[in-house]
């Protein structure tokens, strides 16, 4: 079922790239997604993020997704 984005909690994913950048994603949002050095910075960069990807649907609905779960996992190296 679809929700008003404004209505809604949505998940957020954050990494710490090789340079030591906090990085962000919301998945629920095509190609929305920044990076900062502090935990602090990328919340409100996030959060700008949001607003402009949403400026750019048509509408402000997305699909309802559910965590299921996080994990590490080595990749093989294929050798």
């Amino acid at each position: 079922m679809a929700e008003r984005l404004a209505d809604r909690e949505g998940i957020i994913l954050i990494l710490r790239d090789a340079d030591g950048y906090l990085v962000t994603e919301v998945p629920e949002l095509q190609s929305c997604y920044t990076r900062a050095r502090s935990r602090d910075e990328l919340m409100a960069r996030i959060e700008e993020a949001v607003l402009l990807c949403s400026e750019d649907a048509d509408e402000m609905i997305v699909a309802a997704k559910e965590l299921v779960g996080v994990q590490k996992h080595r990749l093989a190296s294929g050798r």
